[in-house]
């Protein structure tokens, strides 16, 4: 991957010691997730890490974004042929899980219909696999939060796959947008279900010896 795909985020804040020794890494390419990690303050890179991320055959909810989170952390490391114990890789992958199934991006708006009409009137459960890579030790985890969606007129349907933001989104919709109509309770992360649960990033990161800190 060329150099410019790299790119670097100012976190707004320096945290302690930890933020001048290490080099944290974004690797992901969703704007959404960046916000979200900027939220802790710590300067960071992004590198879109480009992996397949086909569903293996009889393969689980829980393991595929666990799986693809590792992935994605090693494909970053393999980017930075560089990194040392100095950089700090962070790559998740979320999706949307009904009735055993996954729910990855909608490709096309058929997809998305049916997604969303499977969605309706009931839970689901959104998983994030995440990994922070810290040279050869890797910390990964899975994040689950269940969502509640109101029931949802065809109308509605197709109002809000008009809007364009179902795309490119697990499960087709996006709770911090116009996808939140639908949504009527959260039992557990928000973050989660935007793409990057904080709680257990901030865990994670401290497993590798990151700790973020306001001054």
């Amino acid at each position: 991957m060329p150099s410019d795909d790299i790119s670097r985020v100012d976190g707004g804040r320096e945290s302690s010691r930890e933020s001048g020794a290490f080099r944290l890494v974004l690797g992901s390419g969703s704007p959404r997730r960046r916000e979200l990690l900027a939220h802790l303050g710590l300067p960071f890179e992004i590198v879109s890490p480009d992996i397949d991320e086909d569903v293996r055959s009889g393969e689980e909810p829980l393991g595929y974004v666990r799986r693809l989170a590792v992935e994605k952390a090693a494909a970053v490391r393999a980017v930075l042929d560089h990194a040392d114990d100095e950089v700090v890789i962070v790559a998740a992958d979320t999706t949307v899980e009904v009735d055993g199934r996954i729910l990855a991006k909608p490709e096309d708006a058929a997809d998305a219909r049916l997604m969303l009409e499977s969605l309706a009137g009931r839970s689901h459960h959104v998983h994030t696999g995440l990994a922070v890579c810290r040279g050869d030790h890797v910390e990964h985890a899975v994040d689950t939060t269940s969502v509640w969606f109101r029931s949802a007129s065809s109308a509605e349907i197709d109002w809000y796959i008009a809007t364009g933001e179902p795309f490119g989104k697990a499960g087709a919709y996006a709770i911090q947008g116009a996808g939140g109509v639908f949504v009527e309770r959260v039992e557990g992360s928000v973050s989660n279900v935007v793409g990057l649960p904080l709680t257990l990033l901030v865990d994670l990161l401290g497993r590798v010896g990151l700790t973020p800190t306001r001054d």
